[in-house]
């Protein structure tokens, strides 16, 4: 049986509860930001994946092929991110459970086990690619060898996730920090690059391919982006936060937790458009196919000044360990769903530790490891979109929260574009010339 929680953490929240209820009640006297303030975390940490070492490897190998061209992909990606991190929010909200608990109650007990069973190898090859992003990221920072920068990262990580033992609000704040940091270094070497404004608006809005390569970019862009893990991990960080039964009180929580994740959502997407911006600032406008992050970063110097490197590392190990721990908690939430069965955290981090210094050890290429592992990420997607899109269409379930007819036309499409172009990604990968 899952351990109960501590009960200390709600404890150490009751201020943010008691704010939260305020306003839901109708209570509250505050103005339109600090009634909102309560709500805000969740998506931030759930957005993180879509900003983690995964996204950095293939938005700058976008950049530096094919300049701004894929801008407009990076757009469409996050939108249909935005729907089905909304959406999984408010699986958590009306139901109290999280998708893998609802998973493991409505699936054939053989079902259960072999999405388990994808759900664990999407999250080590996640973890993987996050750790090792970090790694690398005080290899190039500060000169440490791989393996001790591999044992520093795991040291790192175990601290901020023993921050959930004081609530979520210092889990949560923490990652935003991450997550502010990420987006502050982008900005920062945006403007350095002195990108052509005009062709960016033009490739955001404007969508076109050059050829099949292009295609294939796309689709690893995609891939990048939406996130399994991080669609299981955002309705159980919804699901207890703040619990509420009447139906009007749900209905202004989901707005509130829509908020939330269009800010989130918003931050990743322009984080994300600014890694292939100055990638293609950089790199395509002089003829530089670069498609490592050690290039990257080695190659900025030059280019930009030895500051762009500097920004650029930062943002990297922000990523690296932000994501890292997001990661492991996604884990624990998919173990402890899908089979009832609670790890310590600890223990959890340990395991995922190991495929990773054993990339480190044998002397595996990082970035090439890192685009493996979004590959094996794209297995995991319709394991994770489907049943996300089954349940919130659910009436019985759902109740006064049930998608719309448009909400779960548009859901549909999304998960279908996503796993057909995840699909077509795995045969490129395996049988593509």
């Amino acid at each position: 049986m899952p351990r109960q929680p501590n009960p200390s953490p709600r404890k150490q929240d009751s201020g943010t509860l008691k704010s939260a209820k305020a306003v839901l009640s109708g209570r509250s006297k505050k103005g339109w930001f600090a009634r909102l303030l309560p709500f805000l975390g969740p998506a931030f940490i759930a957005s993180i994946a879509y900003v983690d070492p995964g996204n950095f490897a293939t938005n700058i190998q976008a950049g530096a092929q094919f300049g701004y061209e894929l801008l407009w992909v990076i757009l469409g990606s996050n939108l249909m991110a935005m729907l089905l991190q909304a959406l999984s929010a408010k699986l958590g909200i009306a139901t109290g459970k999280n998708l893998a608990e609802h998973c493991r109650e409505r699936f054939p007990r053989l079902v259960v086990w072999v999405m388990w069973v994808l759900m664990e190898l999407v999250a080590m090859a996640t973890d993987l690619a996050e750790f090792l992003g970090a790694a690398v990221a005080l290899n190039l920072l500060f000169g440490l060898p791989l393996w001790i920068a591999g044992l520093l990262t795991a040291i790192i990580t175990f601290l901020i996730l023993g921050l959930e033992r004081y609530g979520f609000r210092p889990l949560e704040a923490v990652i935003t920090g991450f997550l502010a940091v990420i987006a502050i270094s982008y900005v920062i070497e945006m403007f350095i690059g002195h990108p052509d404004w005009a062709a960016v608006t033009h490739d955001t809005f404007v969508p076109h391919f050059t050829n099949s390569e292009s295609i294939l970019l796309a689709a690893g862009i995609l891939g990048a982006t939406v996130m399994p893990h991080a669609i299981f991990l955002h309705s159980a960080l919804t699901q207890g936060r703040v619990v509420v039964k009447k139906p009007e009180q749900q209905r202004r929580l989901f707005h509130f937790e829509i908020i939330d994740v269009g800010i989130a959502m918003l931050i990743a997407s322009s984080v994300n458009a600014a890694m292939l911006i100055t990638s293609a600032a950089a790199f395509h406008a002089g003829g530089m196919n670069v498609g490592t992050l050690e290039q990257a970063y080695l190659t900025l110097q030059p280019l930009l000044g030895r500051a762009a490197g500097v920004v650029f590392g930062v943002a990297l190990l922000a990523s690296g360990l932000s994501s890292s721990s997001v990661g492991t908690m996604a884990g624990q939430v998919i173990m402890q769903g899908f089979l009832h069965y609670h790890i310590p955290p600890w223990i959890r981090r340990i395991v995922t530790i190991v495929p990773s210094l054993i990339v480190i050890f044998i002397g595996l290429d990082p970035t090439r490891t890192l685009v493996i592992s979004q590959v094996v990420l794209s297995f995991g997607l319709p394991f994770a979109i489907i049943p996300l899109v089954m349940f919130t269409s659910n009436k019985q379930l759902m109740g006064t929260l049930v998608n719309q007819r448009f909400t779960t036309i548009l859901a549909c499409l999304a998960a279908t574009l996503i796993v057909a172009l995840n699909f077509y990604l795995l045969y490129q990968t395996f049988f593509g010339k």
